[in-house]
C-alpha cells in the first residue's frame, strides 16, 4: 500500500499541508505545525496544488481544478461534499439548503456533521456553508471560527457572528 505524500504551503491563515494518495488530493490540513520530518519529494500534482492555493490567497484563483479523492466518507457525507464542491467562490449556502438539494430536507444537522468531516477543506469550500440566518455556526479547520471569518472576508461573503 502506498503512503500519502504531502506538500506544505505557507498562507495568511497558517501553514497548510496538502496530501496526495494514488494521484489525487486526499486531504488538507489547515494551520498545521511545521514538522521536523522532511516532506517527500513533491509530485507534479502536489506542486500544482501548492500553486493553486497560493493563487487563491493572492486573489488570482477562484476555482480549484485538482483531482480529489472524496471516497473516504459515508455515502451521505460524499453527497454533502459533492454539493459543497459546487459552491462558487464568493457564494454561500446554508446547511438547510444543502439538505434540500440532496433530497433530505430534514437533515440539516446531519449536513452540519458532514461539513465538519470534510477531508479537503479550502479546496472543497466548507467555509462557504453557514447557518440559515447567515450566521457562522462553526468551523473545524485551522483556528476554527477566526479562520472561517478570514476565508469569508477574502471571498467577500458576508456573515454574522455566532
Amino acid at each position: 500500500m502506498n503512503s500519502p505524500t504531502w506538500i506544505d504551503v505557507s498562507t495568511p491563515i497558517g501553514l497548510i499541508r496538502v496530501f496526495e494518495l494514488h494521484g489525487k488530493i486526499s486531504s488538507v490540513n489547515i494551520a498545521v505545525s511545521k514538522s521536523s520530518k522532511a516532506a517527500p519529494a513533491a509530485s507534479k500534482l502536489l506542486r500544482e496544488a501548492k500553486r493553486q492555493i497560493e493563487d487563491y490567497f493572492s486573489g488570482k484563483l477562484k476555482k480549484f481544478d485538482l483531482p480529489l479523492d472524496l471516497s473516504g466518507g459515508t455515502e451521505f457525507q460524499q453527497e454533502v461534499w459533492q454539493q459543497i464542491s459546487k459552491i462558487s467562490f464568493g457564494k454561500s449556502l446554508s446547511y438547510a439548503e444543502i439538505a434540500r438539494v440532496i433530497g433530505r430536507p430534514k437533515a440539516s444537522r446531519a449536513v452540519g456533521g458532514a461539513v465538519g468531516a470534510n477531508p479537503i477543506p479550502l479546496i472543497v469550500g466548507c467555509h462557504r456553508v453557514m447557518g440559515s440566518t447567515g450566521k457562522i455556526t462553526g468551523y473545524s479547520g485551522g483556528k476554527g471560527i477566526p479562520t472561517k471569518k478570514w476565508l469569508l472576508k477574502h471571498e467577500n461573503i458576508s456573515a454574522s457572528d455566532i
